[in-house]
């Protein structure tokens, strides 16, 4: 198992035993954060505190390549097994995630237990046997159309708000994404929910296909009463800090947009380097664990605090 999948595998708690659940063609998880935290009245904090977890997004959403019904035209009533893709829309991995999730923004898979929206809602199912065309063999072999399209069940609308291209491993491309969706209720009223994750894309006869989505919920309650897990300088310091007792000094974070960098100096005298991604809810979650070797170069590093617990009993 190449070290990017043992990352995505720790910081999800996952179990190759337990059944895949799917949505939106991905697999589904829900955030967690490895044990279980309880409310502390101590760390209570205001109204004008807790607003910015339960407000959406205001980030520009980048899958708007197809500004208009066109492309759609030549797809009407075709099977899925029909389509060949035009090999402009997968000529790299930018593009092939940009133009997968820009003909997903207005599919719709609403029921009758998920409503919402009055009449026809953007391209309806249309562009769902497009983007399964996405993927490559080996995902096709594991998720079949119909189970694809059942795992929208609910989406009325998507939007591609984060994107970022992480290390690559061995063969395949892998990259941070966060979604904004609107979906329908049993009450008839859509709501805003919210997904980060990860993508990995494989190259397939010369095109850049995607091989596997894995998505996580956003919980916008959580982070709101809960604190330190939640927060990437807490983290650091209680996990790697007190946990691990690996920090001589950490430093102040830097922060640039969503991208929030955290520097320490180690108890053995090296420079580490934390990155975070700063979620819509707010929280803060850990991308990448970087070391300065004697060329002074930042080397990837993986050190799972989890370990320091156990140690520790």
């Amino acid at each position: 198992m190449n070290h990017f999948k043992k990352w995505i595998n720790w910081a999800s708690g996952y179990n190759p035993r337990k059944e895949m659940t799917l949505l939106m063609g991905a697999q589904y998880e829900p955030q967690i954060f490895g044990q279980p935290v309880e409310r502390d009245q101590t760390l209570f904090i205001s109204n004008s505190d807790t607003e910015k977890y339960f407000r959406p997004s205001r980030l520009p959403i980048k899958n708007t390549l197809f500004k208009n019904t066109q492309f759609f035209d030549p797809y009407y009533e075709v099977n899925y097994k029909e389509i060949k893709l035009p090999a402009t829309l997968t000529r790299n991995p930018e593009e092939t995630i940009l133009n997968y999730f820009s003909i997903l923004r207005e599919a719709e898979n609403l029921n009758q237990n998920q409503l919402g929206g009055c009449g026809t809602v953007g391209m309806a199912k249309l562009p769902f046997p497009i983007a399964y065309n996405f993927f490559t063999k080996d995902y096709h072999k594991r998720v079949s159309y119909n189970k694809y399209l059942q795992s929208f069940a609910g989406i009325g609308h998507l939007n591609l708000i984060k994107m970022n291209r992480l290390p690559d491993e061995k063969d395949i491309i892998p990259y941070f994404i966060e979604l904004e969706t609107i979906e329908g209720s049993s009450k008839g009223v859509t709501y805003f929910a919210y997904y980060y994750g990860y993508v990995q894309l494989t190259k397939e006869q010369n095109l850049y296909k995607i091989d596997q989505i894995k998505l996580y919920g956003e919980d916008f309650l959580c982070a709101a009463y809960h604190l330190w897990q939640h927060d990437a300088e807490a983290v650091v310091a209680i996990m790697y800090g007190e946990w691990c007792k690996l920090i001589k000094k950490q430093l102040h974070a830097k922060q640039d947009g969503y991208v929030k960098t955290i520097d320490y100096i180690g108890i053995d005298g090296a420079d580490y380097r934390f990155i975070f991604y700063q979620l819509t809810n707010d929280t803060d979650v850990l991308i990448s664990q970087s070391k300065k070797n004697a060329e002074g170069n930042w080397q990837s590093i993986r050190i799972d605090p989890y370990q320091c617990l156990d140690n520790k009993a």
